[in-house]
């Protein structure tokens, strides 16, 4: 089953689609990195949908939804999500991916409505301490292009409120968490790809049962390197439901 649509929330029209069945398991919802939109999950979508139903989305701003005058903050972004569930009868529970700044939103998205989510997986996703720890470790030329970034949705200051958002909002968590870590991110160095591994590991903190599996082989976008990896992951979470 595949169904598309376009869901009225507060302020504009966001895209989402829906995919697979959903046969009594809870459904799988996915957030995109920073500036990408539903289509990051096409390399891992039509398995996930052999598993459980699937919904992914394309956030304000981005791919084939309207624009929000709402700050492009993760506050603002895991409401925006709530109300879609809503509007779309997606009813909980559900198992929450996020990948990179999709982490963000899906760990608040955990904290914000706990009773509700059942499994999270973190793919490579952003550690809230991430601009302060990690960035000052890398060249002058990864963090210029870094700060340059940020022009597809929400701006720089945005992006850091998100962080400083997700850091003033975290609590212990009672959901099963998966970190997935890239092992062989691009332009890093031997100490920043260690130094990577275990700030992603330190976010398995959140909850109370956690794992960190390291994508060996795998760059930022871990679903396209090693999309078994990913797979295998929420097929875990569901299965332990």
């Amino acid at each position: 089953m595949t169904k598309e649509m376009l869901v009225q929330i507060n302020g504009c029209k966001l895209y989402a689609k829906l995919v697979g069945e959903n046969h009594e398991k809870p459904t799988v919802v996915m957030d995109a990195g920073y500036g990408d939109f539903s289509k990051a999950w096409d390399s891992v979508i039509e398995d996930l949908s052999m598993l459980s139903s699937v919904l992914i989305y394309d956030r304000a701003g981005l791919g084939k939804s309207e624009t929000s005058s709402n700050p492009r903050t993760t506050g603002e972004m895991v409401k925006e999500l709530k109300e879609l569930l809503i509007e779309a009868n997606i009813n909980p529970p559900y198992i929450l991916v996020g990948h990179s700044f999709g982490g963000v939103n899906m760990r608040m998205f955990a904290t914000e409505y706990q009773n509700e989510v059942c499994g999270l997986v973190l793919i490579d996703s952003t550690p809230e301490d991430y601009r302060e720890r990690f960035l000052p470790t890398m060249s002058e030329d990864f963090q210029q292009a870094y700060n340059k970034q940020f022009i597809y949705e929400g701006n720089y200051d945005e992006f850091m409120e998100s962080l400083k958002q997700l850091k003033d909002t975290r609590l212990k968590l009672n959901v099963p968490l998966i970190v997935l870590s890239a092992g062989k991110k691009a332009h890093y160095s031997k100490e920043s790809q260690e130094l990577w591994n275990e700030m992603q590991k330190e976010i398995l903190e959140i909850s109370y049962v956690g794992e960190l599996v390291i994508a060996e082989n795998s760059a930022h976008y871990i679903q396209n390197d090693e999309p078994e990896v990913v797979v295998s992951a929420v097929k875990k979470l569901i299965d332990s439901v």
